[in-house]
């Protein structure tokens, strides 16, 4: 394998449980980790697991993990020669790639002008319209509400508002009625723009019975670019995921292969280099699928696929940010069995899943063979209220997916955690849900079901 750029020290700018797993793979590695912290994070786990930590500034993520500049200080500082953003914060943020571009600092992702044009989803969309990949009808907003409503008729009821800078679920919103156009519009312009700083919108055909498939893919500074199979992501509660599996058995081959080489073709188009995600909509009903979004870094949902392939996807970044070729690698589409995750968050569902920040007096995880469990979270930790509320994620891979099932719902079983609120029940109510076992629930199962009171 070549090797130019060899990686020795990685400054990690994010925290929680991916810091944990990012700094498992450094010392697999023998790679030396220096993890940035605010003050509320400067006792965690992954601070005392990285070889070295750095308080870069106060709680709030405004004033240390959306800082780049604080970032690139506390690398140059550390003499670290590369940096891992993780996901959320700044990982999705052309700047910092910018920056560690400009200090000669290995940016362990795709390059910044990739991060920028795959961000916006309309610039996005746009390239992939070119790759005659399909995509859905849309209004763009840029316009006044009549012409957008005239357009709305056009498209037919109902219709996805979307942030163009967004993700995560935010600046969305579902319009049923064309009477409800302007106020949705108006809604997710401020949302977006106080989410992403860009209130930048468009309108978008919203398929009722649809499922979220996303295809991970690596590239390299060679223009190679390869496939790790796909993620079904279906199980979301407003727009955003809660129970993720793989391989996807629910989608006809054909139609997933098709989205294979959609997603290369894609990654082919913008020279991407890294990890990434390409994510599709399939339409039930049609037997369709559309381009929905590229993801320019490392996701969530990662595990599912590292153990159904036996690849670790980390591991593969650093390899890819060292200048080395995927060729060189097994073939690393390959699936065994198959591997669900449950995110577990510190809210409490009952009360419209409200946050629970607190201390952990009680942390029991289950372990066992084919069982996974990602987090930062141990006995006397303390999570603080400024973050995001996933705090673990459990993994369990089996060989065939009623298998997976039941061994993910005996793991959440024997998760003890007290001092705090989790969805712990919420998850396993899931899991036993006959839309969720017989696979015909959709993006909007969990909704629909807390609406009509199924699962609380």
């Amino acid at each position: 394998m070549v090797n130019n750029k060899n990686i020795r020290r990685i400054l990690i700018a994010n925290r929680g449980e991916i810091a944990t797993r990012i700094i498992q793979t450094c010392n697999k590695l023998s790679i030396e980790s220096v993890l940035v912290t605010s003050i509320a994070d400067q006792h965690s786990l992954p601070a005392r697991l990285a070889t070295r930590s750095v308080c870069i500034g106060p709680a709030f993520s405004r004033d240390s993990y959306l800082r780049p500049d604080l970032i690139i200080h506390a690398a140059l500082a550390t003499k670290c020669n590369a940096l891992h953003p993780g996901y959320g914060f700044l990982s999705e943020q052309p700047e910092l790639s910018t920056l560690c571009a400009e200090n000669d600092i290995t940016f362990i992702g795709p390059k910044s002008d990739t991060i920028k044009k795959m961000g916006n989803k309309l610039t996005a969309r746009t390239i992939a319209q070119k790759c005659n990949v399909p995509v859905l009808p849309i209004s763009a907003s840029n316009k006044d509400t009549s012409t957008i409503k005239k357009e709305v008729e056009k498209l037919g009821v109902p219709v996805l508002i979307k942030a163009a800078a967004g993700g995560g679920g935010r600046g969305i919103k579902i319009v049923r009625d064309l009477a409800d156009l302007g106020f949705s519009l108006s809604t997710a312009a401020s949302e977006a723009e106080a989410s992403f700083g860009d209130p930048s919108l468009f309108v978008e055909k919203f398929i009722e019975d649809a499922r979220h498939i996303e295809i991970q893919i690596l590239g390299d500074e060679f223009g190679n670019i390869i496939h790790m199979g796909a993620r079904d992501c279906s199980l979301q509660r407003r727009f955003q995921k809660v129970i993720e599996e793989s391989p996807v058995t629910i989608v006809p081959e054909i139609v997933l292969a098709e989205m294979r080489k959609a997603a290369i073709k894609i990654g082919q188009a913008v020279k991407y280099t890294n990890a990434g995600t390409v994510e599709f909509l399939f339409d039930k009903a049609s037997g369709k699928f559309f381009f929905l979004e590229m993801n320019t870094r490392l996701q969530v949902e990662h595990p599912v696929t590292e153990m159904v392939t036996g690849t670790d996807i980390v591991e593969q970044q650093i390899h890819i940010s060292q200048g080395e070729s995927i060729v060189h690698f097994e073939n690393l589409s390959a699936t065994n069995g198959h591997a669900i995750e449950a995110r577990i968050t510190a809210e409490t569902p009952l009360e419209n899943f409200r946050p629970s920040p607190g201390k952990i007096t009680t942390w029991h995880t289950p372990n066992g063979d084919g069982i996974r469990v990602d987090t930062y979270c141990e006995k006397d930790c303390v999570i603080p209220p400024f973050y995001d509320s996933l705090i673990a994620k459990i993994i369990a891979h089996a060989p065939t997916r009623s298998d997976a099932i039941k061994k993910l719902s005996k793991s959440l079983n024997d998760l003890v955690i007290e001092g705090i609120d989790t969805n712990i029940n919420f998850l396993l109510e899931l899991l036993k849900q006959d839309s969720f076992v017989g696979q015909y629930h959709n993006t909007r199962t969990i909704d629909q079901m807390l609406y009509s009171h199924v699962i609380r």
